[in-house]
């Protein structure tokens, strides 16, 4: 019921924003002809109606603000008709569903200068930026030395990869196999928003082929949301110390996230900083 009603206040305003919109497309951007006898800006009723693939007036009735119901397709539709950009198609889905558009996955390789300003603002707080597939994109000073991300060639650089087939990033995660499973299975929600990705696929294919734990775990369906908690780490000459860690979201249309880790207590992390400042400065 508060779903229909708050449904029902936003039609007006659907039907405001595709009139405004349909007034800033013209003709000539969608291949229709000016014509000398047009009174209005921009496209008519009848032509945004027959681009989107629907009848006139199932179509006008949207624009009035009736209680009709379009589907996700048919507003994908008409988003590419009114060359809706895409914070406007996430407004469109927002008024006429009460919710987000699914946004299609795709693997994104570059950082925002801002966020490695962010990360080497944390010179002691392990951060690194991870894309869908989970390469590792960036990180700064203190996630270097806890992972040893500048140790491995660009291709390697990759979290699940280095969680199943690096034997120093093994030894780390202890206990690995609790922890190996819990990645694993936040691993398969991002891997689920982009599901013809072929670099993701081609990682979870690779995967599957050498490594006999990942093949059974990925057979499963064990499904985590966004990774934040505890990480058991075993650190030498440190031996077991605990972080907590979040993730946060830096760039959504770039399905980019920073993952930020603290040591659990003070004790240990008056430890972790002395550990940091013994090691050498890497180069990332």
């Amino acid at each position: 019921m508060a779903l229909e009603r708050s449904l029902k206040r936003t039609r007006t305003e659907l039907g405001e924003f595709l009139r405004s919109r349909r007034e800033q497309v013209t003709p000539e951007e969608v291949g229709l002809p000016v014509g000398k006898r047009r009174r209005t800006p921009g496209l008519r009723r009848e032509e945004v109606a027959a681009l989107a693939g629907v009848g006139l007036t199932w179509y006008t009735w949207l624009e009035q603000g009736r209680d009709i119901r379009a589907s996700a397709d048919f507003l994908d539709r008409l988003a590419r008709t009114l060359k809706l950009d895409a914070i406007e198609r996430r407004h469109l889905f927002l008024l006429a569903h009460q919710r987000l558009p699914a946004e299609p996955g795709k693997t994104w390789c570059s950082v925002p200068p801002l966020v490695h300003r962010l990360m080497n603002d944390l010179p002691t707080r392990p951060a690194y930026v991870l894309n869908l597939r989970w390469d590792v994109l960036a990180w700064n000073h203190a996630a270097a030395r806890l992972f040893g991300f500048s140790e491995h060639p660009p291709e390697q650089r990759n979290l699940l990869w280095l969680l199943f087939m690096d034997t120093a990033t093994r030894a780390l995660f202890d206990p690995w196999k609790a922890q190996a499973r819990q990645l694993l299975a936040s691993f398969k929600r991002d891997a689920a928003r982009a599901p013809e990705d072929p670099a993701i696929n081609q990682l979870i294919k690779t995967l599957v082929k050498v490594d006999p734990d990942f093949k059974a775990w990925w057979a499963g369906q064990d499904i985590h949301g966004p990774c934040h908690g505890i990480r058991h780490f075993h650190l030498k000459p440190l031996g077991a110390i605990d972080f907590e860690h979040t993730s946060l979201i830096v760039d959504e249309d770039r399905h980019l996230r920073l993952v930020y880790y603290a040591a659990r207590d003070t004790v240990q992390d008056e430890a972790f900083d002395h550990w940091l400042q013994e090691g050498q400065t890497p180069v990332a």
